[in-house]
């Protein structure tokens, strides 16, 4: 973990590096920075909105898109688009195996590890 060197006196901070806030949410999720102004930025980078669809998909070759443009995909590859995954986070596949007709996606239970694997394609993800 990054360490912020803090002036007790003033309070203030000495930016060494940037900090990054992630809100992942179930539905959407947002990411903000402290600007070098010292002031939190929420990231807009595509320009539709600051908030990003939680989703994620992956084509046939592996590669990721997320947010608007992997919401398109729910209904054309549901099996490899991603959504929901914060409710899986920490999760072992028996707290969620009866709940595994509500995702499009396929959930694995590895008898080697605890937590809960998701399988796009030939690859596995842990949450």
């Amino acid at each position: 973990m990054a360490k912020i060197s803090i002036n007790l006196a003033t309070g203030s901070f000495q930016q060494e590096e940037i900090i990054v806030g992630i809100d992942l949410g179930t539905t959407n999720s947002l990411v903000a920075f402290i600007n070098p102004d010292k002031n939190p930025q929420v990231i807009n980078d595509t320009g539709k909105g600051l908030l990003v669809p939680s989703v994620v998909h992956f084509d046939a070759t592996g590669d990721a898109l997320v947010g608007n443009e992997a919401k398109e995909f729910l209904i054309t590859d549901p099996a490899n688009t991603i959504f929901s995954v914060k409710r899986l986070l920490g999760r072992s596949y028996k707290d969620v195996a009866s709940h595994q007709d509500t995702f499009s996606y396929k959930i694995i239970d590895d008898e080697n590890d605890s937590l809960v694997k998701i399988k796009s394609g030939n690859k596995f993800y842990t949450p």
